[in-house]
């Protein structure tokens, strides 16, 4: 494990949280750790292409990529009440969007996966546009698409851009499986070998401690590349969006991954690390 090893994850403030005491060397990892930090349907785009060792992708963009990559347990994005939320300028009923132009941030993303669910159980048709997902609520705003599918700090501001919520996606999704919302996975290169793969994992896992029991110490750096910079909706996102199931995905969790890829047309079972 001498070599150089590529990671990405995303610039959000769960991921950062995450992974600063790794991509910082408070967690020793063998060789060289080269990281980026790009926008999630960006990363999604690397994985789909094999350009990077070690991924954050979106649980349905994992789909595509099983071939060449397996999942890690620890890392992701996964719980209740932490779901994408479908937003508009006005009130409305998801109905209401019927043939309307819908802002999604990625068509690989686990929140364009739930918002086309959705849609297929209410029978109607939308036109899709996608746009990066920090823009996404000044397009709503703007007039520019009826509405939009927001992720990250998106759900906690959007009332202050004077948006209505036409659909919580997650709590759709936890009422219709009775299961966890799978947002985010860590995906590493199948190539890298079994034993690489369970050392990230833990790698993984004990920068995330070392996180939970000093939280201030990556407080700088999660700042430096969050897209909200006001402290509290930080700490927000941070507490919503890494759990348990961040430290280990557990059987239930694994389930809960398999039925979202399930709907994405995956039958893979070998779909995680084994430990």
């Amino acid at each position: 494990m001498s070599r150089t090893t590529t990671l990405g994850y995303s610039p959000c403030p769960n991921d950062t949280y995450i992974f600063h005491a790794l991509a910082t060397g408070l967690v020793q990892w063998p060789g060289e750790l080269h990281v980026t930090l790009v926008d999630v349907e960006e990363l999604n785009g690397k994985a789909s292409r094999g350009e990077l060792d070690v991924v954050k992708v979106s649980v349905a963009a994992a789909a595509d990529i099983l071939d060449e990559y397996v999942l890690l347990r620890a890392g992701g994005a996964m719980g209740f009440g932490v779901g994408p939320i479908l937003v508009a300028g006005k009130e409305c009923a998801l109905a209401d969007l019927d043939g309307a132009t819908v802002a999604i941030p990625g068509r690989k993303t686990t929140a364009n996966l739930l918002f086309g669910l959705a849609c297929r159980e209410a029978g109607i048709s939308v036109k899709l546009k996608e746009m990066v997902f920090d823009e996404i609520m000044q397009a709503v705003e703007a007039g520019e698409v009826a509405a939009g599918v927001l992720i990250h700090e998106g759900r906690f501001t959007y009332q202050e851009q004077g948006l209505f919520r036409v659909l919580d996606l997650g709590a759709w999704w936890e009422e219709h499986t009775g299961q966890p919302i799978p947002l985010g996975a860590i995906a590493i290169k199948r190539a890298l070998g079994e034993d690489t793969a369970r050392a990230m994992n833990e790698a993984i896992r004990a920068s995330l401690t070392i996180a939970r029991d000093n939280p201030t110490i990556g407080a700088g750096y999660i700042k430096e590349h969050a897209q909200e910079m006001d402290d509290d909706v930080i700490k927000t996102h941070i507490k919503t969006f890494v759990t348990d199931y961040s430290m280990d995905v557990g059987e239930g969790g694994m389930a809960a991954v398999k039925r979202l890829l399930s709907e994405a047309g995956c039958t893979r079972n070998d779909i995680f690390i084994a430990l």
